[in-house]
C-alpha cells in the first residue's frame, strides 16, 4: 500500500460547487421543511461540510404522502397507457445519461466512492434499470382462462395487473441512484405514485433525479422527496397510513422493525412490504479453481467501495490446500491498493461513509486477534485525516465476529476448509441469505453449490453485479421479496380476477 495512502495523480473531475434544490419535493414544488429545519451533508473523505439540506419532520411527509395520494387520484398517471408512461420514463433515462457527469460527482462528493466507478457502474446501471422498466409500462400482461358454460351461457376468466397507489421508498447511501432507481422506476412503469426518503449522507443525487423526473413529463405529486435522518423522517414515512406499499434497503435492524408494520399502524390494513437488508456472503474457493481467474473477483468481492456493499463475499472459504497462496495473493492486492480523494486519478478506494462507520468497524478490528484471527495485512484506521481504513486480510474462523457480523467495511476473513460438503455447510451457517460466489472449473461442483446454498442469488466463478433483467433479494435475515427483474414490477402490482358470463 502507498505510504502516505495518497495518489498525487491527475483530478479525474472537479468537485461540484453547484447542488440541486435541496428543499423538499413535495406536490411538484420545491418547499422548505417544517419551521425552515436543515441538517448538513459532509464530505467523508476530510469531514468538511457539504451543504444544508432539509430535514423533514412528520407534517411533512403526511404532506409529501397526501401529495402522492392526491396525485395517484386525480393527475392521469394510473389511468395513462402504458406506452406514455414508458415514453416518458424512457424521457427521463435520456436526461439521466445526459447528467452522468454531475449525477456521479455528487455522490462521489457525500459517498467517497471513486468517481470512475460511478460514472462507468452505477449511472449506466440506473440507466439500465429505467430503461427496462420503461419497456415493461405497456406489458403488464394478464391472463385469460375459458370456463365450461354454465346454465347455457359461456363463462370466462380473466386477471388485470393493477397500481398499488402510494409506494413509500427508503434507501441507502452506499449506493443511492441505483438502488432507488431499482423501486421509483418499476413503482412508476406500473402506475403508482412514490414518495421517497433518500439516506442523509447522499440525498443530492435524488434531489437532482426530482428535477430531471419533473423535466421528463412525470406529473406533479407523482414522484416527491422527502430529506431527513432515518430515526425521524424515515420512521415518519414508514408509519404512515397512506402508503400502500412500504419498500426498503438498510441494516436488518431496521428492516426488522419496519417488517411489523406489514399490517399498518394498529392493525389499520395490511399493505405490501419489500425489505433488502445485507448479508455476510461466502466466497468459496474449491480446490480446482482458477486462481488467476478467480483472485480478481475475490477481491472486488470484499473491496469495492471500501467493502460498503451488501453483497460482499467478506467470508472466504478456501481449500486447505490454497489457503496459503489464496492470503497471500489477497493481500498482496490489499496492499497494493491507493486510499485517498476519489476525485483523483490513481486512487483505487475512498473513506468509509462517516465517522460513525469508521468507529464501527474499528472496533471489530480492534477484537479481531483477541477472538482468535491472525493478522494478514491492514488492521488498522489509515494514518490520515478522513474516515478511512486500511484494507484488511484475517485467517480466521467460522466462530469469531469477523467472521459472522456484516462490517460493512474493506475486511476479508479466509477460513479453511476440507470437502465440499463443509464448505457448503459453513457457508450456509449464518442468519443471512442475500448471496453467494463459487469457484470451481467443475460443472457439477458448481451446480450442486448453487441449489444447495441457502441464498437468493449464486454467481459462480465472477463477483457479479445485480442485473436489471433478473430478480435480486434474499432470503432469512437478508430480506423479504425481489427487486428487478419482471419480479420487480409485478410487486408494484396487485392482481385481480374478472369472473364473465354471457
Amino acid at each position: 500500500m502507498s505510504s502516505d495512502y495518497l495518489s498525487t495523480d491527475a483530478v479525474v473531475a472537479e468537485r461540484p460547487t453547484e447542488f440541486p434544490p435541496r428543499d423538499l419535493w413535495i406536490g411538484g414544488e420545491w418547499r422548505p421543511a417544517t419551521g425552515g429545519a436543515t441538517y448538513t451533508s459532509r464530505n467523508p473523505v476530510d469531514d468538511t461540510e457539504i451543504t444544508e439540506i432539509a430535514h423533514a419532520c412528520a407534517a411533512d411527509v403526511d404532506a409529501a404522502v397526501r401529495a402522492a395520494r392526491h396525485a395517484y387520484e386525480t393527475s392521469g398517471w394510473r389511468q395513462m397507457g402504458g406506452t406514455e408512461r414508458g415514453r416518458i420514463l424512457f424521457a427521463a433515462a435520456d436526461l439521466i445519461a445526459a447528467d452522468a457527469e454531475y449525477l456521479t460527482a455528487l455522490e462521489t462528493l457525500e459517498v467517497g466512492k471513486l468517481y470512475r466507478d460511478g460514472l462507468y457502474g452505477d449511472i449506466p446501471a440506473a440507466l439500465a434499470t429505467f430503461r427496462y422498466y420503461a419497456g415493461f409500462a405497456d406489458k403488464m400482461y394478464g391472463s385469460t382462462v375459458e370456463l365450461p358454460d354454465y346454465a347455457g351461457r359461456h363463462r370466462l376468466n380473466y386477471t388485470l395487473r393493477e397500481p398499488l397507489g402510494v409506494v413509500g421508498a427508503i434507501t441507502p447511501w452506499n449506493n443511492p441512484i441505483v438502488v432507488a432507481g431499482w423501486k421509483i422506476a418499476p413503482a412508476l412503469a406500473a402506475g403508482n405514485s412514490v414518495v421517497i426518503k433518500p439516506p442523509e449522507d447522499a440525498a443530492l443525487s435524488i434531489l437532482r433525479l426530482a428535477e430531471l423526473l419533473e423535466r421528463a413529463g412525470v406529473p406533479a405529486g407523482v414522484f416527491n422527496v422527502v430529506t431527513g435522518e432515518g430515526e425521524t423522517t424515515g420512521a415518519a414515512l414508514a408509519n404512515h397510513p397512506g402508503l400502500d406499499k412500504l419498500t426498503f434497503t438498510g441494516s436488518p435492524e431496521v428492516g426488522a422493525l419496519l417488517s411489523l408494520h406489514a399490517r399498518g399502524p394498529a392493525g389499520a390494513q395490511f399493505r405490501r412490504v419489500t425489505l433488502e437488508l445485507g448479508g455476510k456472503n461466502p466466497q468459496i474457493v474449491f480446490p480446482d479453481a482458477d486462481l488467476d481467474g478467480a483472485m480478481p473477483f475475490v477481491a472486488v468481492g470484499n473491496f469495492l467501495h471500501q467493502g460498503q456493499v451488501c453483497a460482499a463475499g467478506t467470508r472466504v472459504y478456501v481449500h486447505d490446500s490454497l489457503v496459503d497462496e489464496v492470503c497471500e495473493r489477497l493481500a498482496a492486492h490489499a496492499e497494493g491498493i491507493v486510499l485517498g480523494d476519489p476525485f483523483l486519478d490513481g486512487v483505487t478506494m475512498g473513506p468509509v461513509i462517516n465517522e460513525a462507520a469508521l468507529t464501527k468497524i474499528t472496533g471489530y478490528l480492534d477484537g479481531a486477534q483477541s477472538d482468535g484471527a491472525t493478522l494478514v495485512t491492514g488492521g488498522r484506521r489509515a494514518d490520515r485525516d478522513g474516515w478511512f481504513v486500511e484494507p484488511t486480510v484475517y485467517r480466521g474462523a467460522q466462530h469469531q465476529r469477523i467472521a459472522r457480523e456484516e462490517i460493512f467495511g474493506p475486511v476479508a476473513t479466509v477460513i479453511p476448509f476440507s470437502t465440499t460438503d463443509e464448505a457448503l455447510a459453513l457457508a450456509n451457517d449464518t442468519h443471512y441469505g442475500l448471496n453467494a460466489i463459487v469457484y470451481t472449473e467443475s460443472l457439477h461442483t458448481a451446480q450442486r453449490a448453487a441449489r444447495e446454498l441457502d441464498v437468493g442469488n449464486v454467481w459462480i466463478n465472477a463477483f457479479g453485479i445485480p442485473d436489471m433483467t433478473t430478480p435480486w433479494g434474499g432470503r432469512a435475515g437478508s430480506g423479504l421479496g425481489r427487486e428487478l427483474g419482471p419480479q420487480g414490477i409485478e410487486a408494484y402490482t396487485e392482481e385481480k380476477t374478472v369472473q364473465m358470463m354471457f
